[in-house]
């Protein structure tokens, strides 16, 4: 009837910073016990992967990069909006409160491109070797040699390190994951 002439549309939820898996969590609970009338397609926390060094560990975290905020595909029909306003640890829509307003189209590309180029970038990870660096080998039967970097190859994220073994000069092609800038 009516409903189906509403389409779905992406909502922002305001959500308590921190709390956006909760959310997400009781939203998905809500969509599978079908209380929800297949009025909500897919909730979404915006993410992006961030690599850290812990120690001498390359450590890969995920953190929210619109912290506070979750994107609700939905028809917002009947008491679905209500609903979903009410859910725990939700303020509100945006950019009213009270009366939520659709995501353009644009806006949505904008922000699912962004998830999915960052996804990509963990892959194109910006860790920046030059020839004649200093680099410990992390990986593989050389883990914990030392030698010096002769060859970068970006495209392939590879480096050539040349390390001495039992007073040779051997040279070692390695991924960038496979060494680590030696400190000091």
């Amino acid at each position: 009837m009516a409903e189906a002439s509403v389409s779905m549309a992406w909502y922002v939820l305001r959500a308590i910073s921190g709390k956006e898996a909760k959310v997400k969590e009781y939203i998905d609970a809500e969509i599978k016990n079908g209380s929800l009338n297949g009025n909500v397609a897919q909730v979404l926390i915006p993410t992006e992967k961030v690599v850290q060094m812990r120690g001498n560990k390359r450590v890969v975290k995920e953190r929210s990069y619109l912290p506070g905020y979750v994107l609700v595909e939905a028809r917002l029909v009947g008491e679905i909006a209500h609903t979903l306003r009410n859910t725990p640890n939700v303020l509100g829509f945006l950019p009213d409160m009270k009366n939520p307003e659709p995501l353009r189209e644009a806006e949505v590309n904008r922000i699912l491109g962004k998830v999915d180029e960052i996804e990509d970038d963990v892959k194109d990870m910006e860790i920046l070797y030059v020839v004649g660096e200093v680099v410990k080998v992390t990986e593989g039967p050389f883990a914990g040699f030392t030698g010096a970097i002769e060859k970068v190859d970006e495209e392939k994220k590879k480096v050539t390190v040349t390390v001495k073994v039992f007073g040779r000069s051997t040279g070692l092609d390695l991924g960038f994951m496979q060494v680590e800038k030696e400190l000091g």
